[in-house]
């Protein structure tokens, strides 16, 4: 009975050392650990704001000194301000001498208050017979652009008359031949004297200051197309034409060759005025 107890201890613990001895490979424990429940958690504005305020601060007080010594204060709100603040309009007084001084520079070395009118204003001519004499003259050196080849002594309703006939009717009428208009040939502007210089006739609008007598329009290219010898001319005469009916307006009497002997080389025009119109011959 007592061996037999013994073999069964023995046994038994013969087992036990097979089975802590084994060869299979026991279960390794899991690498990844289980996944675990997400948590909600809630969380006020207060807590996301940022702990200082993201609007800019107002810098503090710059001192800097000028060249005098003196320091002079200023904040950064105050630049601003001034960096931003409108410009004061110009007052219309202000304006207004602004525009007169531009139009006064403009108006330098010309007459009548027009630019295109270039010329000086001229001392009062007295009269050597009755009738005669220029108050308040001047003497026209250029109109429009275009010289005169005599500086005329006239008056300035006379000198406006001429440089709206030198714009609006010679240039037209030449256009661009032979370069465009250079020069007017003057052949008599102020002087004392009678009607085509007859005894005993009237006074000339001449010896008023209100006339002025053109020969010839001469082009930049040297050419010149004279009333003498192209108002018949079939290559100068229709411009010509052009030219005297132009006149016919801005003064009140125009004369050329159709008009009689005395105006057979050149036209006549001066400013004064009828009742009846303009005079045109």
């Amino acid at each position: 009975m007592i061996r037999l107890a013994v073999a069964f201890l023995l046994l038994a613990s013969a087992a036990q050392a097979n089975i802590s001895s084994s060869l299979r490979p026991l279960p390794r424990e899991p690498l990844v650990a289980a996944p675990s429940r997400a948590v909600i958690v809630e969380v006020s504005r207060s807590q996301l704001a940022p702990r200082r305020s993201l609007r800019p601060e107002m810098r503090g007080r710059v001192i800097t000194k000028g060249s005098n010594g003196k320091a002079r204060a200023n904040t950064f709100g105050q630049q601003l301000q001034q960096a931003f603040k409108k410009k004061p309009k110009a007052s219309k007084s202000n304006m207004n001498a602004k525009t007169s001084k531009r139009v006064a520079k403009g108006l330098q070395g010309s007459v009548c208050g027009n630019p295109n009118i270039r010329g000086e204003k001229i001392s009062r001519i007295p009269a050597k017979l009755r009738g005669c004499g220029l108050d308040n003259g001047v003497k026209v050196t250029e109109v429009s652009g275009v010289a005169l080849t005599q500086h005329a002594k006239i008056d300035c309703n006379t000198a406006k008359a001429l440089n709206a006939w030198v714009e609006k009717g010679v240039k037209p009428a030449v256009g661009r031949r032979g370069g465009g208009v250079k020069s007017l040939k003057v052949v008599a502007h102020y002087a004392c004297r009678t009607r085509n210089n007859q005894k005993g006739a009237k006074v000339s609008e001449h010896g008023r200051g209100r006339a002025v007598d053109i020969a010839a329009i001469n082009l930049k290219d040297g050419s010149s197309m004279t009333v003498l010898k192209g108002w018949r001319s079939a290559k100068n005469g229709p411009a010509l034409k052009k030219m005297h009916k132009a006149a016919c307006g801005p003064f009140g009497t125009v004369l050329g060759p159709n008009a009689n002997r005395f105006h057979q080389d050149h036209f006549h025009f001066d400013t004064a005025r009828y009742r009846s119109g303009t005079y045109c011959r």
